[in-house]
């Protein structure tokens, strides 16, 4: 009889696990069906692009779209726990990773900046107007001047990592090396508070220069450029209904076509005098220097 009991409670358990299972799948397939999520970096955040493009795609298209902005390599690990419909992100190597693990339909380059060196204005190191970013760190490195350093596996962060290796120099555990732990904004603010250099996204700083007293010293190598890149997540990969295909297919095809992509030509023109981003639909990498 006992064992009979407990037979009997394992089923009723199991069949709660089912249950609450197929309710997940379900609220995602009925509930949630019209919602998108986007998983971006928060470079695309911080420049408020999105502030301009989702509105857009929800009043064209009827869904709605949640938006979570964490560093490229986080967007890419929500994508692989099936938390994400579709990512927006800025880390080639990675994304083709991404893509060779199964885990995405399709990736398309959207657009474009590139990648700056900034600081103090008073340049302690000595760097402003050269041409190569790896003579910068390595100038900043000899003159142990304060560097801050995202350190939370974002897109930035890893190109960051690549330049000093690059450069031949370990600089993580030196004093002079701090880790913010941090979006591009957050950590821009903290290199003015410590009249530091960073390594910024150009959008992210044009959409913080009047908030923080830091120049562009060093820009214009290859090695700085920034592409974005959209992945529609596979749904193969997840149980039925818990991907959100149509619509990360759906705003994938928003942001590749020809009205959207001059949208993001003009985005930050009449605020900053210049473009933030420069649209790349139909285009490949190695037309791109890549």
């Amino acid at each position: 009889m006992r064992r009979m009991l407990m037979s009997l409670g394992i089923v009723v358990i199991m069949g709660a696990l089912a249950a609450s299972a197929l309710f997940v799948v379900r609220s995602r397939g009925e509930e949630g069906r019209e919602v998108v999520i986007l998983a971006t970096t928060t470079s695309v955040q911080d420049s408020g692009l999105l502030d301009v493009l989702l509105p857009l795609f929800e009043q064209r298209t009827g869904y709605r779209v949640k938006p979570v902005a964490v560093g490229t390599g986080a967007a890419l690990a929500m994508a692989e726990r099936g938390e994400a419909d579709v990512v927006l992100v800025h880390a080639p190597e990675a994304e083709r990773e991404f893509m060779a693990r199964g885990y995405g339909v399709e990736r398309l380059l959207v657009m474009h900046n590139d990648f700056v060196v900034v600081g103090p204005p008073d340049d302690p190191a000595g760097i402003r107007g050269l041409s190569s970013a790896l003579d910068a760190l390595r100038k900043i490195a000899a003159a142990e001047v304060t560097w801050v350093s995202r350190d939370d596996g974002s897109g930035t962060d890893q190109l960051e990592k690549r330049l000093w290796r690059e450069a031949g120099l370990s600089p993580k555990g030196a004093a002079w090396y701090v880790t913010s732990g941090q979006g591009m904004g957050a950590t821009l603010t903290l290199a003015d508070q410590k009249r530091a250099y960073t390594l910024s996204d150009r959008g992210t700083f044009l959409a913080y220069r009047d908030r923080v007293d830091l120049d562009v010293l060093v820009e214009g190598d290859p090695l700085l450029l920034n592409l974005y890149h959209v992945i529609t997540v596979n749904p193969a990969r997840f149980p039925e209904g818990q991907i959100n295909a149509e619509g990360g297919r759906a705003f994938a095809q928003f942001l590749l076509s020809p009205e959207v992509q001059q949208v993001i030509a003009e985005f930050g023109r009449e605020q900053f005098g210049q473009p933030l981003f420069v649209p790349d639909a139909g285009k490949t990498e190695e037309q791109l220097g890549r």
